[in-house]
């Protein structure tokens, strides 16, 4: 086989389908690969989403349980009644007693630091001697005594001491006050108990939330509770920005690319913020990132192979039948044998074949065809410029001029202008219905002018008709035959009918006259020698145009008349 040069070989059948083969297996392997991926990647980021969630709530339920115990222990002091008789009446034995519980209440519990009982009028019990607080006889008036009461129950990292707070974590304690009142519900005084920073640092601490992630807290006016790092206790830039990110809303956030979940710890005004990064769900997608590239990239070279074969499969009997036509001889010769068990190779040889054969008769046909084209064309330039009737409708143009009938001149000579103006049709062969009646309407005014009264005539055509395209000049050389050998050898009034309808597939125009007529029944001899050569001339034209089904016939009987009926098979 002859070497193709490269830009021809890219365009073989053989290419072409292993190339779209390709590109629709590259394309199906992406989109798999993509919906893989972003489908498992939706299910690890949901994963780790319930696994944060699920880390921070359980933290966050931890310290709640944790506040929940101090606050039994709260309540064991405050509702004893040794508490009370202390709170009320300065009783020394109930004072001691109270210390006791106190002092058993602290020991039950490594992180409790300190326990503090402070009555209205500013007698203190507190297991740390140290304390320096403000102490007066009506509590009411010190800032740290109404604090507590405001957050009864509440956990409070702030110093209600007058020491100062220090950024040493070790030293920091978690306050949790409690109201006393009477039984008639006023204020006896408060109870404090502190706990070590230690519980919340060492729980938040635990929290599994990734190489870059992180837990706080924050209380609801948006003061720093917890974070591992002092300076977000220090400095108001970075306290600003955890409460940003307390104010976003739970789910992945792909500026930060971290996960974020919101816990209020019950019973506080504290919000438990845990931000998780997704190491593991990173090198999740990167592993199947990298599973996927290396299943596609296999899939497509078994794909380009198996391409390449089945293409080779499909065209190789194509190949080898063009390969047969090429060396077809200018004969014509019929395609030998090619083995395939392709039915469209088999089909196409069959056609190709029938096509030798048909193409064969048509050359003969050609042939005989070429010469009546050059002898039709003749006789319809004919039939379109008679000088007879030129030289007739001139005579009688000049005749009305003599008469000084300027009127049916200028009528005259303009329906002679349209009439060869029509007849021209700048050169087309084809022209519609309607420009084939009103040109044999100008003829029929024409020769209205020259026999007069002598001679009549009704033209009758559809509208939906007269946009069918037609041969041109069907009509006027067979009204020019019923003139002539009809109407003019007529004793009395001579009428002619046109007249149009379809039927079927087939368009059918009669030209009837009351002439002379003719017996065509028993006359043998040729539509030459019974309608002249312009009927013989449209008969040809028609039925080299439309087949052998098309055509003109004619029925005549002498002394009653002639119809030309035109079949146009459409």
């Amino acid at each position: 086989m002859t070497k193709l040069p490269l830009f021809r070989y890219f365009k073989t059948i053989r290419v072409q389908i292993a190339a779209y083969y390709l590109i629709t297996s590259i394309v199906l392997v992406a989109l798999m690969g993509m919906v893989l991926y972003y489908s498992l990647s939706s299910i690890f980021l949901n994963d780790a989403l319930k696994v944060t969630t699920t880390a921070v709530e359980q933290n966050g339920r931890s310290i709640e349980i944790y506040l929940d115990k101090l606050k039994t222990l709260s309540n064991v002091i405050s509702s004893d009644t040794d508490t009370y008789e202390y709170l009320t009446s300065d009783d020394q034995t109930s004072r001691n007693r109270t210390e006791e519980l106190m002092v058993t209440i602290l020991e039950s519990d490594p992180y409790l630091t300190t326990g503090m009982l402070v009555s209205k009028d500013g007698r203190i019990i507190s297991s740390d001697d140290s304390m320096d607080m403000g102490i007066s006889e009506n509590m009411m008036n010190e800032s740290w005594y109404m604090n507590v009461l405001m957050k009864n129950n509440m956990p409070v990292l702030t110093s209600i001491r007058r020491q100062s707070f220090s950024m040493d974590k070790s030293t920091w304690v978690i306050s949790v006050g409690q109201e006393i009142s009477d039984s008639d519900g006023n204020n006896i005084g408060v109870l404090i108990l502190d706990f070590s920073y230690e519980v919340i640092e060492n729980q938040l601490n635990s929290l599994d939330l990734g190489n870059n992630g992180f837990a706080f807290i924050l209380t609801q006016n948006g003061e720093v509770v917890f974070h591992e790092d002092p300076k977000y206790f220090e400095e108001e830039a970075y306290r600003n920005k955890l409460v940003e990110i307390s104010q976003m809303s739970d789910g992945y956030d792909s500026d930060m690319a971290l996960l974020t979940h919101h816990y209020e710890l019950a019973g506080t005004d504290w919000i438990l913020v845990g931000l998780s990064s997704l190491d593991n769900m990173d090198a999740a997608r990167r592993q199947i990132f990298e599973t996927i590239i290396m299943v596609g990239i296999i899939l497509l070279i078994i794909v380009l192979g198996s391409s390449m074969i089945i293409a080779s499969k499909i065209t190789k009997p194509i190949r080898a039948l063009e390969s047969a036509m090429r060396n077809l001889s200018t004969e014509f010769s019929k395609v030998p044998e090619v083995a395939s068990d392709s039915y469209e190779v088999e089909s196409l040889k069959k056609r190709f074949n029938e096509m030798i054969i048909r193409i064969q008769e048509l050359m003969e046909g050609i042939k005989e065809n070429e010469k009546y084209l050059r002898e039709s064309e003749i006789r319809s330039l004919y039939s379109q410029i008679n000088p007879h009737f030129l030289y007739n409708t001139l005579d009688t143009i000049v005749w009305m001029a003599e008469f000084g009938d300027s009127e049916k001149v200028i009528a005259t000579t303009k329906s002679l202008a349209q009439f060869f103006r029509i007849s021209l049709s700048q050169g087309s062969e084809s022209i519609t219905l309607g420009e084939e009646i009103e040109h044999i309407k100008q003829y029929m005014f024409i020769q209205k002018q020259r026999y007069g009264d002598h001679l009549t005539y009704d033209i009758e055509c559809p509208e939906e008709y007269k946009s069918i395209q037609v041969p041109k000049i069907i009509l006027q050389p067979i009204v020019e035959n019923a003139i002539y050998h009809g109407i003019k050898e007529l004793d009395g009034v001579g009428f002619i009918k046109i007249s149009a309808e379809k039927k079927e597939h087939q368009l059918v125009l009669k030209v009837s006259d009351n002439g002379v007529g003719f017996d065509s029944s028993t006359e043998k001899s040729t539509l030459t020698k019974l309608g002249g050569v312009g009927i013989d001339n449209v008969n040809k034209r028609l039925k080299l145009i439309y087949g052998d089904e098309s055509g003109v016939h004619i029925d005549s009987k002498a002394g009653v008349g002639t119809e030309v009926t035109i079949i146009i098979h459409a």
